[in-house]
């Protein structure tokens, strides 16, 4: 069983910084993606950003685009997300997820889900 822990969320004013990190258990396999997707209050769960393993290519909504970095270490099984310019609308629970399905921005494309880290960010 791939289990998902997210770390790094937190409390953060509006205009700063923050990483998180997402640990998977196993060697994921090539074939896969690492994604994040995030869910406000009251909202459905929304795509962020996501890469692939192999490659290192990456994808991100419109609304992180230019904000936030995905990237993963391959050693380490970790991928992270690294968050500048934080908007109060950036906060919600995120998280990350493995999987290889064919729409990698559809949620329903992964597997595997870490448990949620909060992000809140103050404005």
């Amino acid at each position: 069983q791939v289990q998902l822990v997210e770390s790094g969320g937190g409390l953060v004013q509006a205009g700063g910084s923050m990483t998180l990190s997402c640990t998977v258990s196993k060697r994921i396999v090539s074939r896969y993606a690492m994604g994040w997707f995030r869910q406000a209050s009251g909202k459905e769960r929304e795509f962020v950003a996501r890469i692939r393993w192999s490659s290192g290519t990456t994808y991100y909504s419109d609304s992180v685009k230019g904000r936030f970095t995905i990237s993963r270490d391959y050693v380490k099984n970790t991928v992270y997300l690294q968050m500048n310019s934080l908007k109060s609308e950036d906060t919600a629970v995120y998280y990350c997820a493995a999987g290889g399905g064919l729409q990698l921005e559809k949620s329903y494309a992964y597997d595997y889900w870490g448990q949620g880290t909060q992000v809140t960010v103050s404005s």
